[in-house]
């Protein structure tokens, strides 16, 4: 069932990459398994399947001694900077950075655990109350100030539209998200300003992502259902 379902998702990620005239094996596909037991998690490993997202740290700490060591995690979920050592220890990137005491936390913590650790800086780019992220207006201000205060690894921003089902209604979102990116590398504010990462697009919604130039997308649904 996994296998099948990886097999689709793959195929669509090949379909909307080839619609924008891009190459696939550039985008990262996120397995997001919050709520998943490690058990449906190596079957996803054994059909190739090695970058996962969680969203929550103790089921990280659950999870992760159980899971094939070759796999490679990222932190998508609100950090608080108390958890920071805990995040720096369990994840390779930490997807959610959107403010600079979060930033200095984790720039702490890897410090001490003489780890570079790459971060995204997530973008409230619905300009949402009620979710996390750094407005897009100010997002610049924040990148001056990491880069400043921390040696944090900036490769990218991620961003989640406001829900809906039609998928379409993402696209100017994602477009919005990308412009803003490309101003940020003009400015050279990320580690690599020719190869942005850009998370967005999620189960119901990548393939339009990709249509707009997401490079890391976060699927979990599509892959192992509806969770709890």
């Amino acid at each position: 069932m996994i296998r099948d379902k990886l097999t689709r998702i793959r195929d669509t990620m090949e379909q909307a990459a080839r619609r924008a005239g891009r190459d696939a094996s550039t985008i990262k596909l996120v397995a997001v398994s919050k709520f998943v037991d490690p058990q449906r998690i190596l079957e996803a490993v054994a059909c190739g399947q090695l970058l996962f997202g969680e969203n929550y740290l103790q089921e990280a700490v659950e999870k992760r001694p159980k899971v094939d060591s070759s796999t490679r995690w990222h932190f998508i979920g609100h950090l608080q900077s108390n958890k920071a050592r805990q995040a720096v220890t369990l994840f390779d990137v930490i997807e959610t950075v959107d403010r600079l005491k979060i930033a200095k936390a984790l720039d702490q913590q890897a410090k001490e655990l003489d780890k570079e650790l790459s971060v995204l800086v997530q973008v409230n780019i619905g300009r949402e109350p009620q979710k996390s992220g750094v407005l897009p207006q100010d997002t610049q201000a924040l990148l001056q100030d990491i880069r400043h205060h921390t040696n944090l690894l900036v490769q990218g921003l991620m961003a989640m539209p406001p829900f809906s089902d039609n998928p379409e209604d993402s696209r100017p979102y994602f477009k919005e998200l990308v412009i803003l990116a490309k101003q940020l590398a003009s400015a050279g504010l990320f580690q690599d300003n020719e190869h942005v990462e850009l998370s967005m697009g999620m189960s119901t919604d990548f393939a339009v992502a990709i249509e707009e130039g997401a490079t890391i997308i976060r699927v979990g649904t599509a892959l192992f259902g509806e969770r709890i």
